[in-house]
Parts: structure tokens; sequence; C-alpha cells
């Protein structure tokens, strides 16, 4: 444990405060997931709240950040690394550090130990040694960026995701699938269709700032992300899984606009709300934003919604131009509809 002193936190730069309407604040969201959806997500959110917090997936394995977790056994950084990116301010001062965080290091013909390292991922890694905790260096990060809101690790033991896949029988004759379990989130993301997501170790625990900030929600946002590698893992951890399902806050799942991935082929929407449904029974959602151009049978899909609680809310949060990338614009009037529908219904703390 590091026993250096830093003294007073920086101060968030001006302007790193405000939301939209220059209102201070807006409701306390917890928004959950990993890599670019979490960041999705977080860019909209940023827009109508400065009580935000990213709780966000550390089972990364590969790249920049699978090199840092095998050499210094340290959380993953990378999707930390994004999800600050994304709180930063839209001033010279946020897109300069936003830059920064994201630059990544390239020298010719890969022959420097920097080649495809982020910055960012070095700051995290470097105050979080220094700070001797992986929250600590987080919150540094964030103040640096004046970024709006605060991002925390699900756990602060880096954690391993083990899926289940069905592989077709080689031979002349054939036969049934036969299940391969593969090892890794990269792995994972690229080995087909998975029928089941493990972390281990199993009974990890959570991060305790993550939980509490669960408990004093006023809206829980898990989505988009990459269904069984971002988002499923929040609800497989056994501590967080019943925060999520013990808080009084309301709950809004984001429907990725992109349902056949590797991961997820020949999946529906309908069948992405399924998942959720094995993977926690218990658990409850309030309102499912989904883009209705990637919902396929709104019926089928309105009907399960309802079997988790859910009311669906349809609307374009497609970026023009960009087949699967959601526009934050319209992604934060999604929310602000659902929020606002909350609080017309009497509901929130």
């Amino acid at each position: 444990m590091s026993t250096l002193f830093t003294g007073q936190l920086p101060l968030v730069r001006p302007g790193a405060g405000t939301g939209i309407g220059g209102v201070p604040k807006g409701p306390t969201v917890v928004a959950l997931g990993g890599g670019h959806g979490l960041s999705a997500s977080l860019a909209a959110l940023r827009l109508l709240t400065t009580e935000l917090t990213a709780v966000v997936t550390v089972a990364d394995d590969g790249g920049s950040s699978g090199r840092l977790r095998e050499d210094f056994g340290v959380v993953p950084p990378g999707d930390l690394r994004m999800a600050l990116a994304a709180l930063c301010d839209d001033t010279d001062w946020g897109r300069t550090w936003r830059d920064v965080m994201q630059h990544r290091f390239h020298s010719p013909a890969g022959r420097s130990g920097l080649d495809n390292h982020a910055m960012g991922n070095l700051l995290i890694v470097t105050l979080a040694e220094l700070l001797g905790d992986i929250v600590a260096g987080l919150r540094w990060a964030g103040a640096l960026l004046g970024a709006r809101g605060q991002v925390l690790p699900m756990s602060r033991v880096p954690l391993m995701i083990e899926g289940d896949v069905l592989v077709e029988s080689s031979g002349v004759h054939g036969g049934p699938p036969r299940r391969e379990t593969i090892r890794g989130q990269a792995a994972c993301a690229v080995a087909g269709r998975l029928e089941e997501v493990r972390l281990v170790p199993a009974d990890a625990p959570a991060c305790p700032e993550a939980l509490s900030a669960i408990e004093y929600a006023d809206w829980i946002v898990l989505g988009p992300g990459s269904w069984y590698t971002s988002v499923l893992p929040h609800l497989t951890l056994p501590e967080t899984r019943q925060a999520l399902c013990d808080t009084p806050a309301r709950r809004c799942l984001t429907m990725n606009l992109a349902v056949d991935t590797r991961e997820t082929t020949g999946m529906s929407a309908a069948d992405h709300l399924r998942v959720i449904q094995r993977a926690a029974p218990e658990f409850r959602v309030d309102a499912v934003i989904a883009d209705d151009s990637s919902v396929g049978d709104p019926g089928e899909f309105e009907q399960v919604a309802g079997e988790l609680g859910a009311e669906v809310f349809f609307g374009r949060v497609r970026s023009s131009g960009q087949r699967s990338v959601h526009d934050p614009l319209r992604l934060a009037g999604a929310y602000h509809e659902v929020f606002a529908s909350a609080g017309a219904a009497g509901g929130g703390r």
C-alpha cells in the first residue's frame, strides 16, 4: 500500500457541474456496462444530470488492457478510461483531456514497449499504484479531466469471463452440437453465439462504493453494450445482482442497435430480454428504451418486456448515417422522456 500523500483533490474546472439549461443537478443515476455501449449512455446522461456514476465491467483481457493486467496484476483500465473520456465536458479543456486519454501510441514496426498502449490506461494504472487504490486513482483522474460524474469498477479484483458456446460436431456423420467453454472476454466476444457466461472468481467482492451508489440512486441504467460480456456481468456478480434487485431506484434497460452480433448470433431483441430473465429472474425493469428499427416484432418485444415489468419507450436514438451508433442528443431525449414519465406517475424517491 502506497504511503504517498497527494493533498487536496484538484478542483473541477468551471462548467463541469452544469446540466442542460444551466441546471446544476438532475436525478441521481448509476449507469452500468462497459466499452462503447457504456460510453454511449454516459455521453447522453451527462447532458441530463451531474449526479452520475458509471460502474464498469473489469474483465477485459485484450489489447493494452490485457497487457497491463498480465504485467502488473491490475484491474484492466480500458473500459474505465472510455467511461472517463465519455464524461469529459464539451469545452477546450474537456475535449483536450478526452483526446489525451484516448491517445494510443504507435511505433514503427511495433518496436516499442509502448506500442498500442492508450495514454489513459497508463495514467489510470499510475494513479492507482501511487494512491494504492483504483477507486482513489479514478477519482483523481476524473478531477483532472473535469468529468461530469464519477467512474467506479464493478470490483477491485480483475475478473475473467467464461462463456459456453455450441460447436458443431465434426466427422462424416456429424452429430449433436457439443458445448465448449471459452475463457476470456476477448475470446468470448468472437467465439460465436454464447449460451451462458460466468465470472471467475464467481464470488469476487463487488466494489463497495458501487454498491452504495446503486442503493442511493434514483435511476439505474443498464446497457447498451455487448450483451454477454459487458451488460450481463453486472447481473452475474452476486453482490451487484443483489444490490440491483434490492435498490428502491427505478431501472431502465437500453437496448442495442445491432442485435445480431458475434456473441448474439441469430438472437432477436426479445431474445436479449429473455437472457436477462434467465440470468436474474428476480430482477425487475421499469422502462426499456429501444429504437424501433432494431426490435423486429414489436408485439413480441413488448410482451417479453412486460414480463420483466417494463414499459417500452420506442424512439429514434440511432445516429444519422451510422448504423449501430447511438446519437447522444437523441438518447438523452429518450432518457429525459423516461425520467419525466416516472415523475409524472409519482415514481422515484
